[in-house]
């Protein structure tokens, strides 16, 4: 449950989250993970350049993984990491057109086994998020990224 992770409860007052800075960011998902349970799906949605990958990257860390190896699945569309506590699984929605692309990835597989799923551009295919999916919602303000949740 969202309610029961420190980072989370800041993520989903109203007010969202403020970020300075990348570092900033990636605390934000390292904190995150700290009390994250397998089976939590994350959505982030926002503009390019408002945070995502940054804030997987802690995300990763937060789990055990190496942060240095997490980067932007724009192209591969898919990344597995299975050595931190929880397995991540990092998707990159942003090149697809249309769900009916998400079969060939097999991204029902990706939900048939416990992991952390973090699913950039989730927004773009709602219907293809579980339920209890978290909506991180990234956005750009003056000098700042703003990063809330929605239910």
């Amino acid at each position: 449950m969202a309610n029961r992770n420190p980072a989370s409860g800041r993520i989903f007052a109203a007010q969202g989250v403020v970020c300075a800075c990348e570092e900033e960011t990636r605390a934000l998902g390292r904190e995150l993970a700290e009390g994250i349970v397998k089976d939590t799906t994350l959505s982030l949605e926002g503009p390019l350049g408002a945070g995502k990958t940054c804030f997987v990257q802690g995300l990763a860390e937060g789990l055990g993984i190496d942060p240095a190896a997490v980067s932007s699945p724009t192209f591969t569309l898919v990344h597995e990491y299975l050595d931190g506590r929880l397995p991540l699984v990092h998707f990159d929605l942003y090149r697809l057109n249309s769900e009916q692309e998400l079969e060939g990835l097999g991204y029902d597989e990706y939900f048939e086994r416990p992991a952390v799923r973090a699913i950039e551009w989730g927004d773009k295919f709602p219907g293809s998020l579980p339920g209890g999916t978290w909506r991180i919602r990234f956005s750009i303000e003056p000098g700042c990224r703003r990063i809330r949740g929605t239910r």
